[in-house]
């Protein structure tokens, strides 16, 4: 009985979004995230930086991956903290590394890692036989 209410305590809420390849899907891959976050009650002190996170991890795969790409937030609530995973997989590069993005401003880009390590508490990048997923997980006390 114990370990059935331990498991109760410990509950996670997952949701997964397909991120399309097109102008506007970041900000509407956003909004989605922030109704779920909100349903799901996450703590305002995270909500934010998650939203920020989503953004970057969703422009990454759409500026310089192959599509399909999809967003899976999970929500894990334990003895506690609470911690919020947010995972955007792609098909892997759609370049040599390296190689110029054609048409985009490189001052306009390139900050997105240190944006989403600046806010996570921890973050990483897992490539596997389906492509890439880039992580990143924020802790709510």
């Amino acid at each position: 009985m114990a370990a059935q209410l331990n498991t109760l305590l410990r509950a996670a809420c997952e949701h997964v979004c397909p991120v399309p390849p097109v102008a506007g899907a970041v900000s509407a891959v956003r909004r989605r995230a922030e109704a779920v976050l909100a349903d799901w009650s996450v703590c305002s002190e995270i909500v934010e930086d998650a939203l920020l996170v989503v953004s970057e991890l969703a422009t990454n795969a759409i500026i310089h991956a192959r599509p399909p790409a999809e967003l899976r937030l999970s929500w894990m609530r334990g003895d506690g903290d609470r911690t919020l995973r947010v995972e955007v997989t792609d098909a892997g590069p759609a370049r040599p590394a390296g190689r110029p993005l054609d048409g985009i401003d490189p001052d306009e880009h390139g900050r997105g890692e240190a944006i989403v390590r600046a806010l996570a508490t921890h973050y990483g990048i897992r490539i596997h036989a389906g492509g890439v997923t880039r992580w990143a997980e924020l802790v709510a006390g």
